[in-house]
């Protein structure tokens, strides 16, 4: 074989191998082509990736559990909280001290009614008596008449003309030998004690009336902070500001302050009532004592004139 032969057969077996294997890698090569599709199920792995998905959805409904773990404590608590609001019930729950408020502005309350009840039968009892022995003292023309038409009645009425009797009793051994203007003063001033003694009688009961009505919203307001203080410790201690924790103390503070009031308004607007009737009490009084007066002045003055006049003046 000639060396061209030779030459031309390598170069012919050299482009057969590179063929062959051109042809080998042809279907490799296409095998990526058709896996190719596959490819993009790749991107099907991110699809499954939801799990990272979901992973972020976890702790979105831990806080519906941690609510519900908080709201199982919160309603226990709320099962051992006070739910009756009622006046008793919050008088039976409050503290020794506010209790001991309630039940002292409770006591003055019912002393400012009963006060009420019975200083109004005698101011009326009173004004009744009183008025009766004007009217008597007002038709009688000497002291004598007016004590027989007083002899079976009591009250202040019938004690100013007494006294007015024993005066002049005591007084007539010296009547013709002075003047009467001695007497007069003498039977003034036991009048006007007469006076005073009836109206201090009468206002018996009234000062209580005074000391209720300015104490009683202190007394309930003492009451109120201690309540609101025991309301603040129930705070710090269940580390809590619900409003169920907090309610009953104030609502005890309250009931203090309420009772303060109930005890206090009709203490001053009783007095204030009791003042005015005692000013009438004390007016139709003097009234009683100037017809005294004015029958002791007409007795004096008709010693001197001659007794067929006097009797027939009596």
């Amino acid at each position: 074989m000639s060396r061209t032969g030779f030459l031309a057969a390598l170069v012919a077996s050299v482009i057969l191998t590179v063929g062959s294997a051109t042809a080998q890698e042809q279907p490799a090569g296409a095998a990526p082509t058709i896996d190719a599709p596959a490819a993009p199920a790749a991107p099907a792995a991110p699809a499954v990736v939801p799990p990272a998905t979901m992973a972020p959805a976890q702790p979105a409904n831990q806080p519906n559990t941690t609510v519900r773990a908080e709201a199982a404590p919160s309603t226990a608590m709320e099962l051992t909280l006070p739910h009756d609001l009622s006046p008793w019930g919050m008088f039976m729950a409050a503290d020794i001290i506010v209790k001991a408020v309630m039940v002292g502005l409770a006591f003055a309350s019912l002393v400012t009614w009963t006060i009420w009840l019975a200083k109004s039968l005698e101011i009326l009892g009173g004004k009744l008596r009183i008025r009766r022995a004007v009217r008597a003292i007002g038709d009688a023309s000497t002291l004598k008449q007016a004590s027989r038409a007083l002899d079976r009645s009591g009250g202040p009425g019938a004690l100013l003309v007494r006294a007015a009797e024993e005066e002049t009793a005591l007084s007539a051994g010296a009547l013709d030998h002075v003047s009467g203007d001695g007497l007069k003063e003498r039977v003034t001033s036991r009048l006007s004690r007469i006076e005073a003694a009836a109206s201090r009688r009468m206002s018996r009961g009234t000062g209580v009336l005074a000391t209720i009505g300015s104490t009683a919203p202190f007394v309930g307001l003492f009451g109120t902070v201690w309540g609101i203080m025991n309301a603040f410790i129930g705070i710090s201690q269940a580390q809590t500001t619900n409003l169920a924790v907090v309610a009953p103390g104030i609502a005890e503070a309250l009931l203090a302050t309420a009772m303060g009031l109930v005890a206090a308004i009709p203490a001053v607007v009783v007095y204030n009532v009791f003042a005015r009737s005692i000013a009438g009490y004390r007016q139709i009084l003097a009234d009683a004592s100037a017809g005294v007066e004015r029958l002791v002045s007409r007795d004096l003055d008709f010693r001197t004139v001659a007794p067929a006049t006097a009797l027939a003046a009596e």
